[in-house]
């Protein structure tokens, strides 16, 4: 059973996971299909990742950031190599690993409320626990006075600060996130930015984070790691000097520029790599 009194006090909590958490992805390659048909998506590649820490995935399109992260969720199965969490092998999804999509994912038939409850619910803690847990989290993302809602009555970056909610209810020590901002207009998204930095400096949980954008790459992170085109490998590992906390200001120093440059240079080679490979 969850230890429900973590999700009252996040300070407290954030102590508690603070060696938790730490990736190793070791020699992993994923193929899809057989013979002729197989299609390698992620070439053999080995990442360390420390408990808490914040890394971006970035890279062109179709060089496998998606398929690795759900290698790390348990939901793809690597060809070769091997992902642990703490030491302990990926065979399958488990509540140490929250995940955000880009699609909401919500349970429509349910209110946000339940939304948020239903996963403490299915770990086996008590309806009057889960709901405590469920208005922890809703209060943490500023949607608790929306708990009676159903998911199609909220906006879209309501519907996935719900979704980050329900995600981190469990309590897990990583959060795996999928271009969860990427169907939300800017100012919404940088909003969303600036949330999940403070739920993370709260809460202590390692991120993983794939995204396209760069901008939001460099402004989120402590690493950024940028695969080449596909089959995808991990080919930088960018450290982002800037100092926490993140504003917004900081898109005009130096250290934000450079870091910048560097990581749009890198993947528009590879997208021309990826782009004279299907034009052959």
């Amino acid at each position: 059973m969850l230890d429900v009194l973590k999700f009252r006090k996040p300070g407290a909590a954030r102590d508690a996971q603070a060696d938790k958490g730490e990736i190793q992805v070791q020699d992993v390659s994923i193929t899809f299909g057989t013979g002729a048909s197989a299609y390698r998506a992620v070439e053999t590649t080995s990442i360390d990742i420390a408990a808490g820490e914040f890394v971006c995935i970035l890279g062109p399109s179709g060089c496998g950031k998606s398929t690795l992260l759900n290698a790390v969720a348990g939901y793809v199965a690597p060809t070769t190599g091997e992902i642990t969490v703490d030491g302990a092998p990926v065979t399958g999804p488990g509540p140490d690993r929250g995940m955000v999509f880009q699609q909401y994912s919500l349970l429509p038939w349910k209110t946000v409320y339940e939304n948020v409850a239903f996963g403490p619910r299915m770990a086996g803690v008590s309806r009057t626990e889960a709901g405590s847990i469920a208005n922890t989290f809703l209060s943490l993302v500023g949607l608790k006075k929306f708990g009676g809602r159903y998911p199609a009555e909220l906006s879209g970056g309501m519907q996935q600060r719900v979704g980050i909610a329900r995600a981190l209810a469990n309590y897990p020590s990583v959060l795996l996130m999928d271009e969860p901002f990427g169907a939300l207009d800017a100012q919404t998204r940088l909003m969303m930015q600036e949330s999940l930095l403070d739920i993370w400096r709260q809460f202590g949980t390692t991120v993983v984070f794939v995204t396209h954008d760069v901008d939001e790459a460099v402004f989120l992170a402590d690493r950024v790691l940028i695969m080449s085109a596909a089959p995808g490998r991990i080919i930088e590992d960018v450290r982002i000097k800037l100092p926490r906390p993140r504003s917004t200001d900081m898109a005009t120093t130096q250290d934000y520029m450079q870091a910048r440059q560097f990581c749009l240079d890198t993947i528009k080679a590879e997208s021309r790599k990826a782009f004279a490979e299907q034009n052959k």
